[in-house]
């Protein structure tokens, strides 16, 4: 979880430049594991499987619902149906949401932060 005294990696979003072997590279860093992306920054995300993926985990995500317009779910490298107990607590959060393969949601991120959009991610790195 993502709290306010845990310091982001970068304290701004920024483009995703790659991904890939455990991890991501971005603003010329890069960083193995999971990746919680926001307006205010970037962090690291303790998920390594959509098997553990708890409304816990998206707790920094609902936590900015008012601040953001759409949350990304980066689940990997296969398609994920995100279950409808997590949808539900998007939705009464009034948080758009939705689930695709990491791939995707990276190239979805990098599209609507050059938009200037209101957006959030959960990434999961993959291998």
């Amino acid at each position: 979880m993502v709290g306010a005294a845990d310091a982001p990696h970068l304290p701004r979003p920024a483009p995703i430049e790659a991904y890939g072997n455990g991890g991501f590279r971005f603003a010329g860093m890069s960083h193995r594991g999971s990746l919680l992306c926001f307006p205010d920054g970037i962090w690291a995300w303790p998920v390594n499987s959509v098997t553990e993926l708890t409304t816990a985990k998206f707790e920094a995500a609902l936590a900015r619902a008012g601040e953001l317009d759409f949350f990304l779910i980066g689940a990997g490298r296969d398609p994920f149906v995100l279950p409808e107990r997590l949808r539900a607590r998007f939705h009464e959060a009034s948080l758009s949401v939705d689930a695709m393969t990491t791939g995707a949601a990276v190239r979805t991120w990098n599209i609507l932060l050059a938009e200037n959009r209101r957006i959030g991610a959960g990434l999961i790195a993959v291998d």
